[in-house]
């Protein structure tokens, strides 16, 4: 094969890796919109959003997880929450209203016909910049 030859064989894949790139970063966008304009979801305090499609799955940011409890994760969401007692009746509200909200993020995310399953992921970049916050409030 001929150096020209060669040289054109090479951009021709790298342009094709450079769209596919693009197209996926383009699909992610376009499912947080579909995120975005959902009123239940984007009026809850935490925005679930698409961090990335792998295949046909969705993988969405989560406030918890196995190793975030959801009193941890509601906490975050609902400072004034922290001194309520366990049993109070504001926490299972709470927990009603997170599950019903990540559970309609889930059912939009898999109306798009390209996504086929959603995975929840922990959102520890949350978190940090939450703590991050805090600090910066209780340092002024």
């Amino acid at each position: 094969m001929s150096d020209r030859k060669q040289f054109i064989t090479v951009m021709v894949v790298a342009a094709l890796f450079v769209s596919w790139i693009g197209w996926r970063g383009f699909e992610v966008i376009s499912l947080n919109e579909r995120l975005k304009s959902d009123k239940m979801v984007a009026s809850y305090p935490y925005q679930h959003r698409v961090l990335r499609v792998e295949g046909d799955t969705a993988i969405i940011s989560s406030l918890r997880s196995h190793s975030v409890p959801t009193q941890r994760a509601l906490s975050a969401v609902f400072p004034g929450m922290k001194h309520l007692a366990d049993t109070n009746r504001d926490w299972q509200k709470a927990e009603r209203e997170l599950a019903q909200v990540q559970a309609r993020a889930g059912d939009i995310i898999l109306a798009e016909s390209a996504i086929k399953r959603v995975r929840w992921e922990l959102d520890e970049n949350w978190y940090h910049l939450q703590a991050l916050k805090s600090r910066q409030a209780t340092a002024f």
